[in-house]
């Protein structure tokens, strides 16, 4: 019986969002932080990734402003599809439809990483491969939750939560590709990330320590902190 081939690794980087909440003109991945774009930030770090066999950009069908956001891109590694849909959900299940039609098996690894983490580092990007590699399920970066957890109401505490074994989720998200595509299908379209999907199918993904750093630039104040942190690193 001939062996079956070893897993390969793909990214697939959803950005079709609108990102209204940063409260800009522009859709947030193409603001520009310490002189390029929040995404070119975020791809040359995906791209200093050896076991990254291709990483997969998936944009809205009208997006007419990626390629000269991130010039050259699209090469052995690198790939757009303009296939977003109208939650990162559909993104993401389109994306992973792309990546099936250029190779990606079902028991290849699927790295889901947001647009807006700009500040990933590839050190951490593979302390996750590493981490899930050989675990059946797969698993994603994640911060144990140290502030004080608030519920609210009505603007005000309702009450304090208790925040012990609770993490802040980040990506990249690494799972199967064929687990990750039956997990979206079954979740529906307001899934909010990778895990959650894979969650409800009833698996455990693997909790990999993450860093501060690797925050989702969402609001105003998130794009003057990112521009302070990358300044300091150039």
């Amino acid at each position: 019986m001939p062996e079956a081939p070893l897993p390969r690794c793909f990214a697939l980087v959803p950005c079709a969002g609108t990102g209204a909440r940063s409260g800009a003109a522009l859709p947030k991945q193409y603001l520009p932080i310490a002189g390029k774009p929040v995404i070119a930030h975020t791809l040359e770090a995906l791209s200093r990734v050896p076991r990254l066999a291709l990483t997969l950009v998936v944009l809205s069908r009208d997006d007419d402003a990626f390629e000269a956001a991130v010039h050259g891109f699209s090469n052995a590694r690198g790939r757009v599809a303009r296939c977003g849909g109208t939650t990162r959900a559909e993104s993401v299940s389109n994306g992973l439809e792309s990546l099936a039609a250029h190779g990606a098996r079902e028991r290849d690894w699927v790295l889901v990483h947001d647009a807006a983490r700009c500040l990933v580092r590839p050190q951490w990007i593979e302390r996750l491969l590493d981490a899930c590699w050989a675990d059946e399920v797969g698993g994603l970066l994640a911060l144990p939750l140290a502030d004080t957890l608030k519920q609210a109401q009505a603007g005000r505490v309702a009450a304090t939560l208790d925040r012990r074994d609770k993490w802040v989720a980040q990506t990249p998200q690494m799972f199967r590709l064929g687990l990750l595509r039956q997990a979206l299908a079954s979740s529906g379209p307001g899934v909010t990330d990778e895990a959650s999907a894979v969650e409800a199918l009833g698996h455990a993904p693997l909790l990999v320590t993450g860093e501060l750093e690797n925050f989702k630039l969402t609001y105003p104040g998130d794009f003057d902190l990112a521009q302070r942190l990358l300044g300091a690193c150039r």
